[in-house]
């Protein structure tokens, strides 16, 4: 069986495009996601990915797979906790939201935008990841990364997210797999 680096390698391959010297491997079974550096591992996370199956298809709120890359990264200097609303800070912290610990997850801290590498798999028509708005960011539930609870994006705890975020450029290579 091949290793998350062979396998995006061979995706690569397949796609015509070069591998990244940078990526980031999101495990759905075991809700971590570790960062490579030219094939070296460099840190590994505890993660959360969505609550229900994975899925590549819009409104299906699951965690799409396949390879992916960082589209855009933002939030760059927010303070950690911040909320962003439409991608945009809201000025809050997400202790100021009266209901921050039962709502749903809010994004916060920083936002690393996926876009999907593989046509007709991630990319394009209903299964277009970019278009489903699918991230990497902070959560205002950071007891409970490691368990399955977000609605198709990859939750971090706030400081791990910040601190990775300054590791990684747009153009890096997501691989999310089982």
């Amino acid at each position: 069986m091949d290793t998350p680096i062979e396998q995006a390698n061979k995706s690569c391959t397949r796609l015509g495009i070069k591998p990244a010297a940078r990526i980031l491997v999101v495990r759905l079974g075991s809700q971590t996601m570790q960062f490579f550096t030219h094939g070296k591992l460099v840190r590994s996370y505890a993660v959360s990915t969505s609550r229900l199956p994975p899925s590549n298809v819009q409104d299906s709120r699951g965690t799409p797979s396949g390879l992916h890359e960082i589209a855009e990264r933002i939030g760059d200097g927010q303070p950690a906790g911040m909320v962003f609303k439409s991608r945009v800070p809201t000025g809050r912290h997400f202790s100021e939201f009266p209901d921050a610990g039962t709502n749903d997850n809010l994004i916060t801290t920083r936002i690393l935008w996926l876009r999907g590498l593989e046509p007709g798999v991630n990319q394009g028509g209903n299964v277009d990841s970019h278009g489903r708005y699918i991230y990497i960011h902070g959560t205002n539930h950071e007891a409970r990364i490691g368990e399955r609870m977000s609605a198709g994006c990859v939750l971090m705890r706030n400081a791990d997210i910040a601190a990775l975020y300054d590791e990684v450029r747009a153009g890096d290579q997501v691989l999310i797999t089982d």
